[in-house]
């Protein structure tokens, strides 16, 4: 029975006073009360008593670790129990805090006391190695100073690094040096298999690989060509960075029973310390072919931006092209979405660029994608870039339109044909601005303002399922009609004079005029192609003519060239199969010849033209070629 509560009992345990009052006792020590009652029984034997080892349970059904202090009391001739209570859960968590800061203290003691009982000299040693190969960052200072250092600890004949390539799965020898020895069975280059070989095993196992004797411990098919090339005894041990295995280093000597256990444990911490000066090399040579890359995409991103003919600004005075111009004056200070339509030939990037310059993004990139002219497979990477491995081929990481083009201007030309896979896609970043690169799981932020343009009836493709309409609405919050050439043929004479002027330049001429009849077949021409098709009118004049007026006869139509086929009297499918059958005989002589050239070694072949070993394989099964038929 509890008689009795002060205030701060009923905030800790969270009820009022009238609650605890008509709670019992076993509410508040519910799974405890043996104990509780073991306690209260020794308080009153003792007539006091102390316990920490007691929890109350609050309303709520929390769990309160406590302190309790108690005394007898007598109240109106009852026997009681005064009790004073401590919430001490904060010194149950320093307890155990400080707990596990004692082991983890005596376990560094431990670890730190194990480390400093290594032996003096091989600390001197490796310590030398490390000075020795910190500062090298390319490959063949790298190793120079590798094995200069080495050479104070252990004694070789021939030592080497060969590296893993994770894409074919094979060992390449990275470094080699062979002072003592005449002649050694493989090159800077050469490619070991990573299973059943020597290197597999060791960093399979991640383990040094001792040889006391090549005589009597052959395992590995390639043990029989160091033994021929006077090896008796060697060393290997695994390159290890970052939990990653990457490579061995390896040493050999032409007497046996050279090296020892003890030499595998010294040239393992070699090895940590090389492994360390070959993934500083590697992200060295990374750094420099990414600000290579960065090179070339600033590049790139500069031949994007710029106009066919680098256009100065938008001939004509016509009113129809007025009004596109007030309209591109009003959208352009603004962020908003714009959609460009017009018949091909009629300019629209050019307004497009006109759009960008006079925007707030001016400085930074106007940045085009033609989503007709890249396949539906490769878009998506082109928008919104790749990592390396990502796909076959993708051997290095690269940036995508969308962040070339954050702060900037994002021209989708020809979005009419985007696939609708990537429609989805686009709209995800217009709404959201994320999106992830190919073979990542990392978002990207890009500001990018979007600038459409298509000669086709999008409203139609909506209509027929192959264009989205929440990606329309998105990219048509202004629309920009652009006039064909026929609608603007007071401006037909401006771009007349103007198309001159560039094409004189171009093919060094001096034409200074038109003559009036030419002059008005050209304003009277519907021009379907429009001011595309007029420029190359005009340059093909310019180009062909003798004098300096342009006349009727030069923009008089001309038989074009026939071309002869032995192709041309073939069925469609006769064709595709002759060609299909062309292609063939090419690929087999081509695999051929690569398969000579390296004895029929199916690595070196693949690694010559470029191709995956297991690509390589699969097509020279598919062509009847037997590898084995081209070696020695």
């Amino acid at each position: 029975e509890i008689l009795d509560v002060n205030p701060r009992a009923c905030g800790m345990l969270g009820y009022s006073r009238e609650e605890l009052l008509s709670t019992p006792i076993t509410a508040i020590h519910p799974k405890e009360m043996p104990q509780l009652l073991a306690f209260a029984q020794s308080v009153f034997d003792k007539g006091y008593g102390w316990t920490n080892e007691l929890t109350c349970m609050t309303k709520s059904e929390g769990t309160i670790p406590a302190e309790i202090s108690a005394s007898v009391i007598d109240i109106a001739g009852r026997t009681c129990l005064i009790a004073m209570v401590r919430d001490i859960t904060e010194r149950k968590r320093a307890e155990a805090a400080l707990r596990q800061y004692s082991d983890n203290l005596e376990r560094l003691v431990e670890e730190r006391s194990a480390e400093l009982r290594r032996s003096e000299e091989r600390q001197r040693a490796l310590l030398e190695i490390n000075n020795a190969i910190i500062a090298n960052l390319n490959r063949e200072s790298l190793f120079t100073a590798v094995t200069q250092a080495l050479r104070k600890i252990l004694a070789f004949d021939v030592a080497s690094i060969c590296l893993l390539d994770r894409k074919r799965d094979v060992f390449r020898l990275f470094a080699l040096e062979i002072p003592s020895l005449a002649s050694h069975p493989f090159n800077v280059g050469t490619e070991l298999e990573l299973q059943g070989s020597h290197v597999g095993w060791v960093l399979e196992h991640r383990k040094p690989l001792l040889r006391c004797d090549l005589e009597t411990e052959r395992q590995f098919p390639v043990e029989e060509n160091l033994l021929a090339a006077g090896i008796r005894s060697y060393l290997a041990v695994p390159l290890v960075a970052r939990g990653a295995g990457f490579g061995t280093l390896n040493i050999g000597r032409q007497a046996p029973n050279c090296y020892s256990d003890e030499d595998g444990v010294i040239l393992e911490e070699v090895g940590k310390q090389v492994a360390l000066a070959i993934e500083n090399m590697v992200a060295y040579e990374e750094i420099a072919q990414l600000k290579s890359q960065l090179e070339q995409e600033k590049l790139y991103l500069q031949e994007e931006i710029k106009t066919e003919h680098n256009f100065e600004e938008i001939i004509g005075q016509g009113q129809n092209i007025k009004r596109v111009l007030r309209a591109i004056e009003t959208v352009a200070p603004t962020d908003a979405s714009v959609l460009v339509l017009g018949e091909t030939g009629t300019g629209k990037e050019l307004f497009v660029r006109a759009i960008h310059n006079l925007s707030p993004r001016k400085d930074k990139a106007l940045v085009k994608v033609n989503c007709a002219a890249l396949p539906s497979g490769l878009i998506e990477s082109e928008l919104f870039g790749h990592e390396k491995g990502a796909f076959t081929g993708a051997v290095e990481g690269r940036m995508g339109k969308f962040e070339a083009a954050d702060k900037g201007t994002l021209f989708l030309d020809e979005i009419g044909d985007m696939a609708l896979e990537t429609q989805a896609k686009v709209l995800r970043v217009l709404q959201e601005g994320a999106f992830e690169r190919l073979g990542s799981t990392a978002t990207q932020k890009a500001d990018v303002r979007i600038v459409s343009a298509t000669n086709k009836d999008i409203e139609s493709g909506i209509e027929e399922g192959w264009f989205r309409s929440d990606l329309y609405y998105r990219i048509n919050v202004v629309q920009i009609n652009l006039p064909p050439l026929r609608e603007r043929r007071d401006d037909i004479p401006l771009l007349v004079e103007h198309f001159i002027g560039i094409f004189n330049k171009k093919h060094s001429k001096i034409i200074e005029s038109l003559t009036p009849d030419a002059m008005s077949m050209l304003i009277n021409s519907d021009w379907p192609g429009n001011v595309r098709e007029l420029m190359n009118a005009i340059e093909k004049a310019v180009a062909l003519s003798d004098s300096k007026t342009l006349t009727l006869s030069d923009f008089e139509s001309k038989k074009p060239i026939e071309v002869h086929s032995n192709y041309s009297s073939v069925k469609p499918s006769s064709f595709r199969e002759q060609k299909k059958s062309l292609v063939d005989d090419f690929e087999k002589e081509f695999f051929i010849s690569a398969l000579l050239k390296q004895k029929g070694n199916i690595s070196r072949a693949a690694e010559q033209i470029g191709l995956r070993r297991q690509y390589l394989q699969d097509k020279l099964k598919k062509l009847g070629i037997d590898a084995g038929q081209y070696k020695e």
